[in-house]
């Protein structure tokens, strides 16, 4: 049956991996030229290392990669730079910072004439091509360390990673990796140590409870624990088992299964959740990598609880201005369910002061079958993410 799955969709990876070869291999870029002279703009969070040096010159802590940061040099006698909001002279900065502040290639005018046809036009031709993809941040792609994540999403997505000491360490997370919005009641908590992960995972039910409709491609876990392993040389692989150390009571039947399954006409079964009990070897294959300038992100394709996964993980991706992150994860196969696709779109920058860069909020989606057969969206709501401390 793997090999089935793995040569059915062999064409995808395919795909995924030309969109990065393409990507790195790309001259093109939208950046301004040298005859352009642009006095008034907005930089693209697009040098994570120009950004720090900026806010810590002006001891801004803790330096955010991704603020946004808006120069004006219309009037020579006060020119300014505004950092979040606030408001500093360009002359509090060394001459070196200056100059690379005033070459930034990465610039969204500000001046430019704006119409009706701007609103399209102007995303389309900001997106820098040469920024597309490029190679990933040393915690990406340590076997060790790449647990360490201070991003910590309300559903599913990556681990929220926190280090007590280089390669050792804690994370948790709720619902799994792979999971959309209320659409499970799995939740974890492990340690970390020299690339081995051990944690143990319980049921949260009130997640999948506060959800009435199109229950039917849930997933339900009891309680167990969770083994893992990252392969040294890259953070390309991940394998490790699960298992469960209780089954589902005849009341959890009822309330998981029973009350959630679609039947036909005739009485038999047409759509059912899943319930895990027992074991599953579980692994995932993965391409750590930057995405618009993201700090973190990854294609990867994915065997858990005896279900298959295909996809795509970013934080902080810019794209014209805008900061946001982006999970696009497809149920591929599964002993049960149905396929289904999860979409998040996460955007930062819509609170103030501290949390401009420390909460991002945004819709999340799951599209799927319907419990009338058709296919459509199964859910949409909304997810959060906190981002403690500074991106790595």
């Amino acid at each position: 049956m793997f090999s089935k799955i793995m040569l059915k969709y062999s064409y995808l990876l395919s795909v995924l991996f030309a969109i990065i070869i393409l990507g790195i291999s790309s001259n093109l870029s939208f950046a301004q030229t040298e005859e352009e002279v642009i006095r008034y703009y907005q930089m693209e969070p697009l040098d994570d290392s120009l950004f720090i040096n900026i806010q810590e010159a002006l001891f801004i802590e803790p330096a955010d990669p991704k603020a946004e940061i808006i120069v004006d040099l219309r009037n020579e006698n006060d020119q300014t730079i505004a950092i979040k909001g606030s408001l500093y002279p360009l002359l509090a900065l060394a001459p070196e910072l200056r100059a690379r502040i005033i070459t930034f290639p990465f610039k969204i005018n500000l001046e430019e004439t704006i119409n009706y046809g701007s609103v399209f036009t102007n995303v389309v031709e900001k997106i820098k091509l040469k920024n597309v993809v490029n190679p990933p941040t040393k915690f990406q792609i340590s076997s060790t360390m790449e647990y360490i994540n201070p991003f910590a999403q309300l559903f599913g997505g990556e681990r929220f990673g926190w280090s007590l000491h280089s390669d050792v360490g804690f994370s948790f997370g709720v619902e799994t990796e792979y999971c959309g919005p209320l659409e499970s009641n799995y939740a974890e908590v492990g340690f970390h140590i020299l690339g081995f992960y051990g944690g143990v995972y319980t049921n949260l039910d009130a997640l999948t409870n506060s959800k009435t409709k199109n229950t039917h491609n849930n997933l339900y876990v009891t309680n167990g624990f969770r083994l893992n392993y990252v392969i040294p040389f890259g953070n390309f692989f991940k394998f490790g088992y699960i298992f469960s150390n209780s089954d589902f009571t005849s009341s959890q039947r009822m309330t998981f299964y029973d009350e959630n399954l679609v039947l036909n006409p005739d009485g038999s079964i047409f759509l059912q959740p899943y319930l895990f009990q027992g074991s599953a070897f579980n692994w995932e294959l993965r391409y750590p990598i930057k995405v618009f300038g993201s700090t973190r992100g990854k294609f990867y394709v994915a065997r858990f609880l005896n279900e298959y996964h295909i996809g795509f993980s970013g934080r902080e991706l810019s794209v014209a201005g805008s900061v946001f992150d982006f999970r696009f994860n497809a149920l591929i196969s599964s002993p049960v369910r149905e396929r289904e696709y999860v979409i998040d779109v996460i955007i930062q920058k819509v609170f103030d002061y501290w949390s401009f860069s420390s909460i991002a909020v945004g819709p999340s989606a799951i599209l799927g079958t319907l419990d009338n057969g058709n296919f459509g969206f199964t859910t949409i709501f909304f997810n959060i993410r906190f981002k403690v401390g500074s991106s790595l």
